[in-house]
């Protein structure tokens, strides 16, 4: 990589494509990282004008206030202590002027992107990597999906388009992949219970072609569809044809929990089991797994920036071999440490 001109050679350029939840909480974890002089964010497109722009990065009802200045000028500048971020307004991938911008990476956020065709626009524009916050629609979209923690090693830097997987994979991939290796997995059925997302109405309305997330997230818990199953063979092949999994949205803001029931290759005790995951979290897992055998709820681990908290007073035995889990994550903020830890990753190994 070709540092900009404005760049010193530490210093990398960073572009964000849709300012949601996901797009505001990466840009505040490189701040509360200290990273901002480390990964520098740049530009900003999102079709939101400014003042609501700046009004939801100083506030936000789920993470508190942003833990800094946030300030913004006339000519469509955003102000983070003191750091300038270009703010553009487009609404198609080829308008923003990604070239003149100079991005290192592109984070895109939007959500709206799962097509190869789709995400090579942004890099014909100007973008030369693209780190995106969803799977892509099949493998083959995207150069790579990578969990942080577990294959992030793994990742050619030479790749331009890149997938973060999703919350819910970053999630169960690193207990799974652990006990993968240490017992061997038959079988793995994953129950995702998900906080409310904003492709769910308040009150009843016409929000989805799926007919479930009509109804209003606040009042019900709803089934949703899952691609989870998916993502997670995508990231551990040899699980594949091994792994189930389906959804459920619970009326509450933020922070989510998967219940796992594992069929094992080996005899083993809950307690066994217990054990090789507070020493992961002590060890090779740290900072990616967290353990804690307190009674909790979830609003325990709001802005957790782990992926995965077990919870080992859950952790119970069904015979021999049958296993049942139950892992809390901040589904937005455990994910968006993730991507600015593997931003932060693949960038460095393009400079080595």
């Amino acid at each position: 990589m070709t540092p900009s001109p404005s760049a010193s050679p530490a210093t990398f350029r960073i572009a964000v494509n849709g300012y949601g939840r996901i797009g505001r909480c990466f840009v505040r974890a490189i701040h509360e990282a200290r990273l901002a002089g480390r990964l520098q964010v740049v530009a900003i497109n999102e079709p939101a004008d400014l003042a609501s722009i700046a009004h939801l990065t100083r506030f936000d009802s789920t993470h508190g206030r942003f833990p800094g200045q946030v300030a913004c000028h006339d000519d469509d500048t955003l102000v983070l202590d003191g750091r300038p971020i270009a703010i553009t307004h487009a609404t198609t991938p080829e308008n923003p002027a990604w070239r003149a911008l100079a991005p290192d990476l592109l984070v895109e956020c939007s959500g709206r992107y799962v097509e190869r065709a789709q995400l090579r626009t942004f890099i014909d524009t100007g973008c030369p990597r693209l780190l995106l916050s969803n799977p892509g629609a099949h493998a083959h979209d995207v150069d790579a999906t990578v969990v942080y923690g577990v294959t992030h090693d793994k990742l050619d830097p030479r790749a331009r388009l890149v997938s973060a997987a999703s919350c819910t994979t970053n999630a169960v991939v690193p207990v799974l992949a652990l006990l993968q290796r240490e017992f061997g997995l038959e079988r793995v059925l994953l129950t995702t219970l998900h906080s409310a997302m904003n492709d769910q109405p308040l009150i009843d309305g016409y929000h989805h072609r799926e007919l479930a997330r009509t109804r209003s997230a606040m009042q019900s818990i709803i089934p949703v569809a899952t691609g989870l199953a998916r993502g997670v063979e995508r990231l551990l092949p040899e699980l594949a044809g091994r792994v189930e999994a389906k959804a459920i949205r619970v009326p509450t803001h933020n922070v989510s929990a998967i219940d796992m029931v594992l069929v094992l290759e080996k005899d083993i005790a809950a307690g066994r089991i217990n054990e090789l995951l507070r020493a992961a979290a002590r060890g090779p897992y740290a900072g990616i797994i967290d353990w804690s055998d307190a009674p909790h709820a979830s609003i325990d681990f709001n802005h957790d920036p782990h992926s995965a908290i077990v919870d080992g007073s859950q952790t119970r035995a069904c015979g021999p071999r049958m296993v049942n889990l139950f892992v809390w994550f901040d589904n937005e903020w455990g994910f968006a440490n993730r991507m600015v830890e593997l931003a932060r990753h693949w960038l460095e190994t393009v400079t080595v």
